[in-house]
């Protein structure tokens, strides 16, 4: 192949092979369509990959934290992928077979239903779909709807199905909507400005009144869909208790409950699949990218009671790929084999460790979260006050200067009531100001502003929550993860350039493109996994020192010491895909 033949002939080719990566990019402009994304953020040309590493046409190595999008669940071209297409290509096999049984379908579907949530295995249907993870939701969708009688569908915020229509309508963007949307929880933006627990607790109550309110708009659905984390959402697990929730609801109301596995299954989240963190065990699993070994393969697996469908219902010209198949088996054994779900729970527990304190010492990240090998570090912008925080800034003030006089017994917890205790009259222009809607009190009544605790929203008695001080107060309401700074997807799109002048490639995700995503394959090694953290904290470091450079406030986004250590730049390297721990980072694995 020309291509890779120039890239090998080494440093005397580096202009031929620089020229080579130069026209593909230049013809794939001119003749591809306006619609590619990876492609306009990504400006590099694979032509050799193994494990973690792709080697680019130019001759450039990068570290691939991108994977396919999580399809490559054992990296680039693993051993036990190559060998098994290998073998069904030197069998004599057909490769093309619609929905004919064959040997090689017979052991993928032996080996995935060994991998099955308890209770499902047992009693369970498969249906192959077309090749992408947006055909079996739209397939998923149908069984759901044959099954029922019904046609509604309950989706959550956030959510990404797929880009096929109805896919579409179940996800985040959709504008022409036939889906009923439910609050999906999260402690960093919480739709209810509260997070943790309670957050998810409303969210669920929510779901209820939904479903259960004549008058709520929304008749009984054919089934609700949910990621157990949200990936394009901006990688938000979901709370297991509030998962639970979600299957008991469904449960109780005899609606079909669908897992959309696509990216989250497969060991990436630390389970074999991620609905495993929480016990629950769907009525329906929609999977596909890493189930077909980096081929494609979709499937939907249901409950067979749900087994509606007539012959042809549902079909697809190449629901029958014997590769995907054949990979699949091979990677789905392995994983299983290595505990690489439990290898991935380790290593992602260590990694969000160390990028959680790395937040520590950037003011551009927001918030840091994933599970497993499914990480995201949001970024935000790093300076200045959203209206939200003025008003909050003014409450926290008004608190503090009546904090004095609030620490005798009962505190702050009549401040709403008669009298005028010092400091009222700040505390009430301040809350009108708007705070209240963030802060999630209700003024008047018995308690009165007691109830300044969001908890109190959801019926928790004033005297749970009553402000016992203002300084206690005032730390608890200037918590980051409850008044979340502006996503600031500018310094996230050039993080993610940053790193890629660095050998390392990211994905960005969440509401605003503000997240970057780290989805490295289950077998990255821990030398990997820190030149990996190493590169990202150079990129990101590059870009605050950058960003404080031109506004002039060289402390407001830097990396800040920790222990003494230095802080230094090291973006101009001579080969950014060998750089001092090059070696170790790129080795195949």
């Amino acid at each position: 192949m020309a291509v890779t033949e120039s890239v090998r002939g080494g440093t005397s080719d580096s202009a031929g092979a620089s020229a080579v990566h130069e026209g593909i990019l230049r013809r794939q402009s001119a003749r591809e369509s306006s619609a590619r994304t990876y492609a306009r953020a990504l400006p590099i040309v694979p032509v050799r990959a193994r494990g973690l590493t792709i080697e680019g046409a130019d001759g450039r190595r990068y570290l691939d934290c991108l994977s396919g999008a999580g399809t490559l669940a054992l990296g680039h071209n693993h051993p036990v992928v190559l060998e098994a297409i290998r073998k069904v290509l030197d069998s004599g096999a057909p490769l093309h077979v619609l929905d004919l049984a064959t040997p090689v379908k017979d052991a993928f579907i032996t080996e995935l239903f060994r991998t099955l949530p308890p209770g499902l295995a047992d009693h369970a249907r498969v249906q192959f779909c077309g090749p992408a993870g947006t055909d079996a939701v739209e397939a998923a969708f149908k069984l759901v709807r044959a099954a029922t009688g019904r046609t509604g569908m309950l989706a959550f915020t956030g959510a990404y199905h797929g880009m096929t229509a109805g896919a579409l309508e179940a996800s985040g963007g959709a504008f022409d909507v036939r889906v009923a949307r439910l609050p999906y929880p999260q402690d960093y933006r919480c739709p209810f400005g509260v997070g943790g627990e309670h957050g998810a607790e409303l969210a669920a109550r929510w779901t209820e009144s939904v479903l259960d309110d004549p008058k709520s708009g929304v008749p009984r659905p054919a089934g609700m869909i949910l990621e157990p984390v949200q990936g394009e959402g901006g990688v938000i697990p979901a709370p297991d208790a509030w998962l639970r929730r979600m299957r008991q609801i469904t449960a109780d109301r005899s609606i079909p409950l669908i897992a959309d596995e696509v990216q989250t299954g497969v060991g990436r989240t630390g389970s074999f699949w991620a609905v495993g963190h929480s016990g629950v065990t769907p009525d329906v699993m929609v999977l596909s990218k890493a189930i077909g070994g980096s081929l494609p393969l979709a499937v939907i697996v249901y409950r067979d009671e749900l087994d509606a469908w007539q012959p042809g219902a549902h079909a697809g010209t190449f629901r029958g790929n014997q590769l995907a198949m054949a990979a699949g088996t091979a990677t789905l054994a392995y994983v299983r084999e290595n505990r690489l779900a439990e290898r991935a729970a380790d290593l992602g527990s260590r990694m969000l460790q160390q990028l959680q304190g790395m937040s520590g010492d950037f003011a551009c990240i927001g918030d840091v979260r994933g599970r497993g090998l499914m990480i995201g570090v949001e970024v935000v912008e790093p300076q200045g006050e959203s209206p939200v925080d003025e008003g909050r800034s003014a409450v926290l003030a008004a608190i503090e200067g009546v904090g004095a006089a609030g620490r005798e017994p009962g505190g702050l917890a009549a401040l709403d009531g008669p009298g005028s205790g010092a400091g009222q009259a700040e505390f009430r222009a301040a809350a009108q100001s708007g705070a209240r809607n963030d802060l999630g009190w209700t003024g008047g009544g018995a308690g009165g502003l007691a109830a300044l605790d969001p908890a109190c929203g959801a019926g928790r008695s004033p005297e749970g929550v009553a402000l016992g001080g203002g300084g206690a107060r005032a730390a608890a309401l200037r918590d980051p993860e409850h008044h979340p700074r502006p996503a600031a997807p500018e310094l996230a799109a050039a993080i993610q350039q940053e790193c890629l002048r660095r050998g390392l490639i990211v994905e960005l995700g969440g509401r605003h493109s503000s997240v970057v995503r780290l989805l490295p394959p289950l077998t990255i090694s821990d030398e990997q996994a820190a030149a990996v953290l190493d590169r990202l904290a150079d990129a990101v470091e590059a870009v605050s020192r950058g960003r404080a450079g031109r506004s002039g406030h060289s402390g407001s986004t830097g990396r800040v010491g920790h222990a003494g250590r230095a802080s230094h730049d090291r973006t101009h390297q001579p080969d950014l895909g060998h750089r001092q721990h090059g070696d170790r980072g790129d080795r195949a694995g």
